[in-house]
């Protein structure tokens, strides 16, 4: 079985616009929701849940959205952008669940979103040979 040369890089752009607003929408709820009804206990070392929401936005959503930009603009950085946003996902949920001690749907949809950016980089970058059909582009 293969699948069209530009799939992997199609479905790495929607995943990282997904993600990449995703986290600038639970950085507005964290820092001007105040939390959005999530119980203090969620808090771990901090005071409030601004510096989360602001880790989550800025550096959560901004990696995404590089990875995003530089896949459409084919970017040579594009691979060190997907991968650096795929494992920060991973880390950020990580560290959340353990902060939290609780696993909700959310946190599983997330890293299962982190960890199909890096199975589809590998995809990308050829890594399972023969999976993707090349094209030809003077045909």
């Amino acid at each position: 079985m293969t699948i069209p040369a530009s799939l992997p890089r199609i479905l790495l752009i929607v995943l990282g616009a997904f993600s990449a607003l995703s986290a600038v929408a639970g950085m507005g709820l964290l820092t001007i929701g105040g939390g959005a009804g999530l119980p203090d206990s969620y808090l771990g070392p901090f005071e409030s849940f601004v510096v989360p929401g602001l880790i989550l936005g800025v550096v959560v959503g901004g990696t995404q959205l590089w990875s995003t930009v530089a896949l459409i603009r084919r970017s040579s950085l594009a691979p060190l952008a997907t991968a650096i946003a795929g494992f920060g996902m991973q880390i950020w949920i990580a560290i959340e669940v353990a902060m939290v001690h609780d696993v909700i749907v959310l946190h599983v949809l997330y890293f299962v979103t982190g960890t199909l950016q890096l199975i589809l980089l590998l995809v990308l970058l050829g890594v399972v040979p023969g999976l993707v059909r090349s094209t030809n582009r003077a045909a």
